[in-house]
């Protein structure tokens, strides 16, 4: 756990929503008293960090993850009217192989719902679930990153400490890939039945395709959004456990312009 000196503590009003901000590593750390309080930071640092860089490109590029826990930073995204959408070029980091097209799982359908389908992207690029042939839709939506170099992640770590769908036994933090299919882990599917997208684990699809863990470090900008209690344990590895594959998001220390983003019940081991 976290002495007393590890934390870069701030003063705060009880008016304020930051409990604390710290440093570990390379990546800031934010923690929120309410998650609702979060989503209005997060939303805000992101659509701020959108005008800066429009000031001198004519377009960036974006890939959101698709979870629960990026609702409420969507959801006040959306809410604030100042994003230049028909300048920004949408791409999503991971997608289930083999669901059914419409179903409400898939990562591609879920944001699609949530933000896609919602405001007038320039683009946005959806990674084919359902690819006849796995290795050519890798290379195609490699192509497609190489062509729009990206500028910005949002994330989420999962609770076994995966970034995308890189999970422990698959994540390569030298990946010569830049897109690739994956085998998931049990705890990565049993969390997809936790957070309610499926009723038994038997329905969740044991392959996917992700973006690897080089291509989200490329971004000039990773923003990446950890609520809930249930986030807790995943969280105080990010932070603590040596820099490596055994937790693909502690990679997440070394990376400049990074903020993790929590609230009090992800940040309660860290007391």
């Amino acid at each position: 756990m976290f002495h007393s000196q590890s934390w870069k503590e701030m003063s705060y009003t009880q008016a304020d929503t930051i409990a604390s901000e710290f440093k570990k590593g390379m990546l800031k750390v934010k923690v929120f008293h309410e998650r609702e309080q979060m989503g209005v930071e997060v939303a805000h640092d992101v659509s701020d960090t959108i005008r800066k860089l429009l000031v001198h490109k004519d377009e960036i590029n974006m890939i959101f993850a698709a979870a629960p826990s990026q609702n409420d930073f969507i959801k006040e995204l959306l809410a604030g009217n100042s994003v230049e959408w028909q300048k920004i070029n949408a791409f999503h980091m991971d997608e289930y192989i083999g669901l059914n097209e419409e179903a409400p799982q898939g990562f591609g359908n879920f944001l699609k719902e949530r933000i896609f389908g919602k405001v007038p992207f320039k683009s946005v690029h959806y990674i084919n679930g359902q690819a006849g042939d796995a290795s050519c839709e890798c290379k195609r939506y490699a192509g497609l990153l190489q062509k729009y170099p990206v500028d910005i992640v949002c994330l989420g770590i999962g609770e076994n400490g995966h970034i995308a769908f890189n999970d422990p036994s698959v994540a390569d933090f030298q990946d010569r890939e830049c897109v690739k299919v994956v085998i998931l882990e049990q705890a990565c599917r049993q969390q997809q039945v936790n957070d309610g997208c499926f009723a038994t684990l038997s329905e969740v699809p044991v392959k996917a395709f992700t973006l690897t863990i080089p291509t989200l470090m490329k971004a000039d900008y990773m923003f990446c959004i950890v609520p809930t209690k249930f986030k807790a344990e995943a969280v105080y590895r990010t932070l603590n456990d040596e820099i490596s594959e055994k937790c693909p998001a502690t990679i997440l220390r070394t990376k400049k312009d990074a903020v993790l983003y929590l609230d009090k019940a992800s940040a309660s081991l860290l007391k």
